[in-house]
C-alpha cells in the first residue's frame, strides 16, 4: 500500500495571493515549497483512489494511467472542486464514494457527467474497494465529514487512518481507532498552536494529541496552512521521531517515506 500527497495545503494553499509571509515568498520562488489542496492517491496492486479531489486541474494527474474510485471527506469546495471539470471526460466511468450530503457542492448532483455519485459512506459501515477495507468515521467540521481507516484485504499489517478536516476527534472515533494498529495516520493540522482552541481545524497541538491518542507508527501532518508554516520557521521544535510534515509530491508507504516525483511532472 503506498500513498502520495498530491497536496499537503490549507483551503488558502501556498503561495497566497498578495500574502508577503516567509512562507508564501519562499512558495513564491521555489515551488517544491507549494502547497496545492490536500488529496491524496492512494495505490495497491495497480488499484487506485484518490482521496478528495480539489486540484483544479485533477484531469491532468490520470491522463497516463487509470483512475478506478474517488473517496471524498466532504464536499467543500477545496475537496471537490477538480470534480467539475473532471465530469466532462467520455469512454468511462468514475465512481464518487462520500458522505450523503444532500447539498453537495454546486450542480456536480444534477450534471455528474462521467461521475457516479451513487455510493454513500455511512459511518463505521465498512465497504470494500478493489484491494481495499475501508471504514468511515465522522470528524468534527462544518459539513458532514468522514475520515477514514483503510487496510489492506492482502496484508492486515497495512493500514492507514487520514483523517482531515477536523478539529480533534469524537470520543467514539478515537475508541474506534484505538482499538486498531495503524501503520500510518494522516493527520490534519492547518494551525499553528491557539491559545483558544480553533473551531473548524486542527492547530499543531491538537494534531499531536491526536498522534498520542491513536498511537500509529508513524503520523503525516498535512492541510498546512502558511501561518504553520511560518511558525515552524520561527519556533524551531523538534517533532517526535515518528511525525513528520507532509510536501506536495512525498510517497509513503508503510509509514516510511520515499521520495516521488509529483504526478504530473
Amino acid at each position: 500500500m503506498r500513498l502520495t500527497v498530491l497536496g499537503s495545503g490549507s483551503v488558502h494553499g501556498a503561495p497566497v495571493l498578495g500574502c508577503e509571509c516567509a512562507a508564501c515568498y519562499r512558495a513564491r520562488n521555489h515551488i517544491e515549497y507549494a502547497r496545492a489542496e490536500t488529496s491524496a492517491l492512494l495505490e495497491e496492486d495497480g488499484f487506485r483512489i484518490v482521496i478528495d479531489a480539489g486540484l483544479p486541474n485533477l484531469q491532468d494527474y490520470f491522463s497516463k494511467f487509470s483512475l478506478d474510485n474517488i473517496l471524498l471527506t466532504h464536499y467543500h469546495m477545496d475537496h471537490v472542486m477538480g470534480l467539475f471539470k473532471l465530469r466532462w471526460g467520455c469512454n468511462r466511468t468514475i465512481s464518487v464514494i462520500g458522505p450523503d450530503d444532500t447539498e453537495g457542492c454546486g450542480d456536480l448532483f444534477k450534471h455528474p457527467g462521467i461521475l457516479d455519485f451513487k455510493q454513500k459512506a455511512v459511518a463505521f459501515k465498512r465497504f470494500e474497494l478493489g484491494p481495499f477495507q475501508i471504514t468511515p468515521l465522522p470528524l468534527e467540521h462544518s459539513k458532514l465529514t468522514y475520515g477514514y481507516f483503510i487496510e489492506s484485504i492482502y496484508d492486515n499489517s497495512q493500514n492507514l487512518a487520514y483523517l482531515t478536516d477536523t478539529v480533534g476527534l469524537s470520543d467514539e472515533v478515537t475508541r474506534f481507532l484505538q482499538k486498531k494498529e495503524i501503520g500510518l495516520a494522516i493527520i490534519d493540522a492547518s494551525e499553528p498552536p491557539r491559545d483558544e482552541p480553533p473551531r473548524n481545524h486542527n492547530d499543531l497541538t491538537m494534531a499531536l494529541n491526536i498522534h498520542d491518542q491513536i498511537q500509529p507508527v508513524n503520523s503525516v501532518l498535512t492541510h498546512i496552512g502558511h501561518e504553520l508554516d511560518v511558525w515552524f520557521e520561527e519556533n524551531p521544535i523538534s517533532l517526535p521521531n515518528n511525525v513528520t510534515v507532509a510536501r506536495d509530491g512525498q510517497s509513503y508507504h508503510l509509514g516510511i517515506e520515499e521520495k516521488l516525483c509529483h504526478v504530473s511532472s
